[in-house]
C-alpha cells in the first residue's frame, strides 16, 4: 500500500452538499413530473445503489443528464456557503504533503468545486479538478487520470462515499477508500468490499505514508 495519486469525490466526501442536493431536486422535481424527497427518506435512501435510487424515485434514465446539469448549475449561487465536512481541512495539507499527484474526480462541475475550495482556502492542494457528466462515468476517467500521472493501479486510491464510486474503482483497477459520511450507508458501503473502510477524516491520513 504505497500510494502516490490520491483522488477524491467532491459531493458528500469533501463538501456537505446532501441537504442543498435535496433542496434542488425538490425544485426541479415538478418540472419533471417527479416527486418531492423528504427529509426523514433520506435514512432509506442511504441504502440505495445508484439504479436502485432512480428505480424508487421512479426517475427515467434518459432524464439524468438534464437533472444532473440544470442541478449543478443551480448549486453554483450557494456553492461558496456550503460546509465542508467536519475534520476534512485539517487532514489535507499533510496528506497532500505525502501524495505525489492530489485531485478531484466528480458529477459536479468543476467551476462548483473550484468556487468551493477557494472559498474554504484548499485550493491550492489540488493539482487539478476533472468532471464527468454521467453519473457512471468515473471508470473510464480513473484510467485516463492514472494513465495522465503514470502511476501504476496500485499506486492509485480513489476517495468516495457512494455505492458508485466503489464499482467504478474497480472497473479501474485501482484501490478505493469508501468514507461512511457521505450519502450511502456504512452497510452498503461495506457489502461492496471496498479496499478501506473510513469512518473518520483523520482515518485517511494513515492511508497516505510520508514520502
Amino acid at each position: 500500500m504505497a500510494y502516490r495519486t490520491v483522488i477524491f469525490d467532491f459531493d458528500g466526501t469533501l463538501a456537505d452538499t446532501l441537504e442543498e442536493s435535496r433542496r434542488i431536486y425538490n425544485h426541479l422535481a415538478p418540472d419533471y413530473g417527479l416527486r418531492e424527497v423528504d427529509a426523514e427518506e433520506l435514512p432509506k435512501l442511504r441504502h440505495f445503489s445508484l439504479l436502485e435510487l432512480l428505480g424508487h424515485l421512479d426517475i427515467p434514465k434518459r432524464r439524468v443528464p438534464s437533472l444532473l446539469s440544470r442541478g449543478t448549475a443551480l448549486m453554483r449561487g450557494n456553492i461558496t456557503r456550503l460546509q465542508l465536512i467536519p475534520g476534512i481541512a485539517e487532514i489535507l495539507p499533510e496528506m497532500r504533503d505525502r501524495a505525489e499527484s492530489f485531485g478531484i474526480l466528480t458529477s459536479n462541475a468543476t467551476a462548483n468545486v473550484d468556487l468551493f475550495l477557494r472559498a474554504h482556502g484548499l485550493r491550492e492542494h489540488f493539482d487539478f479538478i476533472s468532471s464527468t457528466s454521467k453519473l457512471t462515468g468515473k471508470s473510464k476517467h480513473l484510467r485516463a487520470i492514472r494513465k495522465t500521472f503514470s502511476v501504476r493501479e496500485d499506486e492509485m486510491l480513489y476517495v468516495g462515499d457512494e455505492i458508485r464510486d466503489i464499482r467504478a474503482s474497480k472497473k479501474a483497477g485501482i484501490a478505493v477508500a469508501a468514507v461512511t459520511w457521505g450519502f450511502n450507508s456504512p452497510e452498503s458501503l461495506r457489502a461492496e468490499d471496498p479496499e478501506h473502510l473510513v469512518h473518520a477524516p483523520a482515518e485517511l491520513l494513515a492511508l497516505v505514508q510520508p514520502r
